[in-house]
This record gives structure tokens, C-alpha cells and sequence, in this order.
């Protein structure tokens, strides 16, 4: 499934195209997708325009004219390609040979710039919505969600005030939307290697008797951000697969330094451990027990 990252890189290709264009006609070719569409989702479109495009968490959120927002979630297969003069890409500067109509494009936006937005899902586990800006944070989809991991809002004091006491692995914390909202499996690993922190270690371990952040606490959150930030700027890691035939992956894996690297040397000097894999809530966790014991966490 795509993480924040790749929807994020999806969000920046398609803001040129959509924000400031009007739906001039939408073509929805199936009732439902994940769950069934809105009631007359064409029709509450159509002549509206996009504002803005934003994200919150691996949500796309598209502000119209209306004073409505259209969610759309990429599931595990989702993907836009825009046509426009003749061309057609998939955001991010993932091409995409794609002619014709294709059996899996289930929803295509004609936009007033010439633009066309096409919505392809071959296993229809995404899905779009309808929700009065108004509602947003308390709709269905955002409701229970937890901060962002971009911004200010996450710091060692947010993770020592959601943390303490939790005796849940530090890993299966992380992943916890309710918590922190759009990190993933493959990130997670990546910030608890370079933090140093082992992955069944109790989250509750980050934070001291007093309540307050330890060092460490401080130090995951700047290197969440950091990895973020890295596989935006390169494109993502998993938004590749979905596009291309072969399963190969885009960018950002080529500067993994643990995830899927089981079996393999440790990348830090000096270090002589193996890249481990264990399984926790069934997902593959990747890290070296010689830079992330135990032991570093408490």
C-alpha cells in the first residue's frame, strides 16, 4: 500500500492540473470502488472548482467551490494519469504508457484547462468521498486519526504524551493511525535504525518517570521527519510498482538502509551485524540487533 510519501508525491503532480480548473464533466463507470461512491457524485462535481489540493495523512483532499471536499484514497493499486496535449504521465514524473480506455479506469475527471484526470484501480481497494468542509475533521475517515508526522506537530514532548505508559512495541505504536496519522511499515523501520531504537521495544520505554521525553524521543521525532522528507524529495518508494509491470520499485529504495535488506550487512562503520527480519502484527520488520538493542531503548 502506498505511504505518505507516495501519496504525497501523487498530491504534488496533480496540483498543477486540477487546482484552478473546473470539473467539466466526470465520468464515474462503476458504482463503487472499495465502498459505493456518493449519492449523484458526477453531478456534485461537475461546474465546481478546485481550490486546493492537500493531504492529510495517505488521504488526498481536493477543496471545491462548493464548499465540499472529495477524498480520494489510492488503496493498494490505485493511480492518476493526466492527459493533457497529447500526453499522458502519472504524477510525479512517473511515466506510464496508458492508451485507450483500460479496463480498470474507473473514474475519469475532464478538467476546464484541457486536463484529464483518470482514476485507475485494479483491485478497487480505494475509494472517494464527498464531505462538507465543515465536517472534515470529524468525519468518518478523520475522526479518530492522529497527528501528522510532517510539521511542527510532531516533537518529543507529543511522542512521551502518547507514549507513556503504552507497553505496546514501539513499532506497532508508530503504525497506529490513532496515534501518528500515515506512517508505514517501510518508514517505521528506516527511523528506528537510524534512531537506534529496537522495535519491540515498549513505546512507554521513550518516556521517563517524570512523564518527560527521553534524548531518544527527541531524536525519532526529527529522523521521522527527516526519512519523510527524503522520500518525498525522491519520489517516493512503492509508487513505481504500481505503475510498471516488472514490480520495480521508484527512488527511495536505493538509499534503504534496512527495509527488505535481510541477511545483508549492516551499513553503519564499524557495525560487523546482519540485517535481521522479524514478524510483528503480521509485517515484516527489518533492523540490526547489533545498533538496536534492547537495551538503547530504556
Amino acid at each position: 500500500m502506498p505511504e505518505l510519501p507516495e501519496v504525497e508525491t501523487v498530491r504534488r503532480g496533480l496540483e498543477p492540473a486540477m487546482v484552478g480548473a473546473r470539473f467539466t464533466k466526470v465520468m464515474q463507470r462503476r458504482p463503487d470502488l472499495r465502498f459505493p461512491f456518493p449519492e449523484k457524485f458526477a453531478e456534485r462535481l461537475e461546474g465546481q472548482e478546485v481550490r486546493a489540493l492537500g493531504r492529510r495523512a495517505k488521504y488526498l483532499l481536493a477543496d471545491l467551490s462548493s464548499g465540499e471536499v472529495l477524498i480520494m484514497h489510492l488503496g493498494m493499486s490505485g493511480r492518476f494519469l493526466v492527459t493533457k496535449g497529447g500526453e499522458t504521465r502519472m504524477p510525479g514524473e512517473f511515466h506510464h504508457e496508458h492508451g485507450g480506455l483500460g479496463a480498470h479506469d474507473h473514474v475519469v475527471f475532464q478538467l476546464s484547462n484541457g486536463a484529464s484526470v483518470t482514476y485507475n484501480d485494479a483491485r478497487r481497494f480505494g475509494f472517494m468521498d464527498l464531505v462538507p468542509r465543515s465536517e472534515i475533521e470529524t468525519c468518518k475517515h478523520f475522526a479518530a486519526m492522529g497527528i501528522e508526522p510532517l510539521g511542527n506537530e510532531l516533537s518529543g514532548e507529543t511522542i512521551a504524551t502518547l507514549f507513556a505508559g503504552k507497553r505496546t512495541p514501539l513499532k506497532a505504536a508508530l503504525l497506529d493511525q490513532r496515534l501518528i496519522a500515515g506512517l508505514g511499515n517501510i518508514y517505521v523501520c528506516e527511523a528506528l535504525f537510524r534512531t537506534g531504537l529496537h522495535p519491540e521495544a515498549p513505546a512507554g520505554s521513550l518516556v521517563t518517570k517524570a512523564g518527560k521525553p527521553t534524548e531518544k524521543a527527541h531524536q525519532l521525532a526529527d529522523v521521522i521527519r527527516d526519512v519523510l522528507s527524503e522520500a518525498v524529495t525522491a519520489g517516493g518508494s512503492t509508487l513505481r510498482d504500481h505503475a510498471q509491470v516488472d514490480g520495480s520499485l521508484g527512488y527511495f529504495q536505493h538509499s534503504f538502509k534496512v527495509y527488505d535488506r535481510e541477511g545483508k550487512p549492516c551499513v553503519t562503520p564499524q557495525c560487523t551485524g546482519v540485517v535481521e527480519r522479524l514478524v510483528q502484527s503480521g509485517r515484516s520488520t527489518f533492523y540490526c540487533p547489533t545498533c538496536q538493542k534492547r537495551s538503547r531503548a530504556r
